[in-house]
């Protein structure tokens, strides 16, 4: 039975549910319950702290596990990523007072203060940087003012909580982070099975189904603009001169595809979402 980790709380926990039960797994009703048993399925849900599955994975405790990149490399030992999901993403960075850094080389000797020792640290040491680290669970922009650090590495999206705190973004980036599924290092029964269902659930999350009725001497046209993944399936319609075609085609621009194919001449084109997939 594969032993699955998932996150119980915080930002990645409620896409990671909803992707298992997507893919076909049961879930868990209650939100307090920690341990899920798929007889169905032949796994077993595990619903951990995220900063902890790593680690359990990592020993070989649990098989696979859904965390952050981020949380994946902090962990000295890490266990293996073997595929991104596509969401959660953030990036990391250094931020210090105005002026007072330039670049990441100005961390030699000084005080950082991050959530994320481990990954902070190994970005340090392979720049060659030696600096004092202190770890923090969170409000780490509050170091600097509160005299704990002199710089820190933190989450960075607008950088408006940065910049509120009296901070300045520097240096290069240190990581781009978003929910991977990870693995111990020996790879379980059933991990390709998990892994091929995941990625049905990412394939149907960006891709739509596009339906439409086109002039038979079009389809070459229409195929430049809208090709598929392999090519589309075409059809006869009982006007000999009409044609219906299927195609599936990324749901990012997949108006302006609408709008292009009607320009040169298809009709009733319909997009349906795709539930599941397997390519």
């Amino acid at each position: 039975m594969l032993r699955i980790a998932v996150p119980n709380k915080g930002s990645l926990s409620e896409t990671a549910v909803e992707m298992l039960q997507e893919a076909g797994y049961a879930g868990r009703r209650d939100p307090k319950t920690l341990h899920v048993v798929d007889v169905e399925n032949d796994v077993e849900f595990f619903y951990l702290r995220p900063r902890d599955i790593a680690t359990y994975v990592a020993s070989g405790a649990l098989d696979v596990g859904i965390t952050g990149r981020d949380l994946l490399r902090d962990v000295r030992q890490p266990a293996r990523e073997i595929e991104s999901l596509g969401f959660g993403g953030s990036t990391f960075r250094f931020a210090g007072p105005p002026g007072r850094f330039a670049s990441i080389q100005d961390l030699a000797g000084v005080r950082v203060a991050s959530a994320y020792p481990g990954l902070v640290g190994v970005f340090l040491e392979e720049h060659g940087i030696a600096a004092e680290l202190v770890q923090l669970d969170g409000a780490v922009e509050s170091a600097v003012r509160l005299g704990v650090a002199d710089a820190v590495a933190d989450v960075v999206s607008t950088g408006t909580t940065l910049r509120q705190a009296g901070l300045e973004i520097f240096g290069p980036v240190i990581l781009e982070s978003e929910a991977v599924l990870i693995s111990r290092p020996e790879e379980a029964e059933g991990t390709d099975t998990l892994l091929r269902r995941l990625r049905g659930v990412m394939v149907a999350r960006r891709y739509v189904l596009l339906d439409y009725d086109l002039p038979a001497d079009l389809v070459d046209q229409a195929t430049a603009i809208a090709s598929g993944r392999e090519s589309p399936t075409v059809s006869p319609l009982r006007d000999p001169a009409w044609v219906a075609v299927r195609v599936m085609i990324p749901r990012r621009g997949m108006n302006q595809v609408m709008d292009a194919l009607y320009a040169l001449g298809a009709r009733a084109i319909l997009v349906t979402a795709i539930h599941a997939a397997r390519l």
